[in-house]
């Protein structure tokens, strides 16, 4: 297992650039960044993508353009494209599950609600894509959840987030690379 396409799930425009729902966005920028990538938007793919060298690994980024609740379509057509089987994408995204600034790194399950990852399990026809769970924290109600993970964090919750980024930025190597347990050791260790 090797990961060849790396998505973050966001929300397209000015309006929802700062909102907890682009926290993959947020990550993918930083990745691109760090490794002086430039994400371009390219209108086949709905999407802005960039072709990024990570340590020894060649691998995609990918940030739909599509908005989250169709992720799926931008998803499905870059891998079918490029023959990248759902083992080998790696999916980054904001979870209410998690407080802010906890991250973790997990393979397949359930999408609990979240939109992005239902509309990929449905255009993939498949779960078993790697995911980079990002803490956001939960409002506290089931009514709340569309005004929370739209909304802009407070300022301590955006620093742990991003303390959270800078965390999972320093194992995608190993994850590139297939030693996923490795990174997840390092992610899910106490002082994560």
């Amino acid at each position: 297992m090797a990961i060849r396409l790396l998505v973050g799930l966001g929300n397209p425009g000015p309006r929802y650039d700062r909102t907890r729902h682009n926290a993959g966005f947020w990550f993918v920028s930083r990745l691109a960044g760090a490794y002086d990538c430039v994400l371009r938007e390219q209108a086949r793919f709905q999407s802005l993508l960039a072709r990024c060298r990570i340590g020894d690994r060649d691998c995609l980024l990918q940030e739909p353009l599509t908005f989250m609740n169709h992720s799926g379509q931008a998803v499905r057509a870059l891998a079918a494209y490029h023959r990248i089987p759902p083992a080998d994408i790696l999916v980054v995204h904001d979870d209410l599950d998690l407080p802010p600034g906890r991250v973790r790194l997990k393979r397949g399950g359930g999408h609990g609600g979240h939109n992005g990852l239902r509309d990929l399990m449905r255009h993939l026809g498949d779960n078993g894509f790697w995911r980079l769970r990002l803490g956001i924290g939960h409002p506290g109600h089931r009514d709340q959840v569309v005004d929370y993970v739209l909304s802009v964090p407070r300022p301590e919750e955006r620093e742990a987030v991003e303390q959270a980024i800078d965390a999972a930025l320093e194992v995608v190597p190993l994850v590139l690379a297939g030693e996923t347990e490795r990174a997840m050791h390092r992610l899910h260790s106490p002082s994560a």
